[in-house]
């Protein structure tokens, strides 16, 4: 398995202050999560993770696409989504500027959540995790910093680096091609991992990153 660890961070800009504080509350709502009894877990992640048929069908729980970003299901997910979290959201902040990244990532998250929704629109199966957010800022940072060295740590034995632009394509296309061969999952309503989410978000977050590059002057001096 390999890991994305570090990159090259931009010189300058805003200080990331929302990239870090998304991981310190991700930890600690887990960090609550793993303090529950099953049972409580289970009324936890019903109450607080996005249910598609209950958005669909009976309009109600709306705000479950913004709870939903913070819940994680283990301890993987969670280590997971907080690395892509560390290594890609800073520069994007940094950029961009606190307020406008703040947006981003959590219209991010909640058009990720809308395009499971629309794949799946009749699971009853709750959807948790940052993974929609994240990607958002992946294809931002596919756009923003496509040169830019990710530093990848392989198998455990040794790292190496990779331009930006080899790892997020390729990167997105295994969540497309994972997304396609999960569609009889998912129309099936058998759970799994949320590909669409992933896939909604990196596509939000590419057109956002093609329009701060365009529109932002001191996109310039970090790209």
């Amino acid at each position: 398995m390999i890991f994305p660890i570090g990159d090259d961070n931009v010189k300058g800009g805003s200080f990331p202050i929302f990239s870090y504080l998304f991981i310190v509350l991700n930890v600690a709502v887990f960090g609550y999560e793993v303090s529950l009894q099953p049972a409580q877990l289970d009324l936890f992640i019903e109450n607080f993770g996005v249910i598609p048929v209950e958005i669909t069908m009976h309009q109600t729980d709306f705000q479950t696409l913004i709870t939903s970003m913070f819940l994680h299901g283990g301890w993987m997910h969670l280590i997971g989504n907080m690395l892509f979290l560390w290594v890609f959201a800073d520069n994007i902040e940094a950029v961009i500027g606190n307020f406008r990244f703040f947006i981003f990532y959590m219209v991010g998250g909640i058009l990720a959540g809308f395009a499971q929704i629309f794949v799946a629109p009749y699971s009853e199966i709750p959807c948790v995790g940052a993974s929609g957010a994240i990607s958002a800022v992946l294809g931002a940072y596919l756009i923003m910093f496509p040169a830019s060295k990710i530093k990848i740590w392989a198998f455990i034995f040794f790292t190496f680096r990779v331009p930006a632009l080899l790892f997020l394509v390729f990167w997105g296309a295994e969540q497309f091609m994972s997304g396609i061969g999960s569609l009889s999952e998912v129309l099936g309503e058998s759970g799994g991992v949320a590909f669409w989410a992933h896939i909604g978000g990196f596509v939000f977050g590419i057109v956002a990153g093609i329009y701060y590059r365009n529109t932002l002057k001191t996109a310039e001096r970090y790209v």
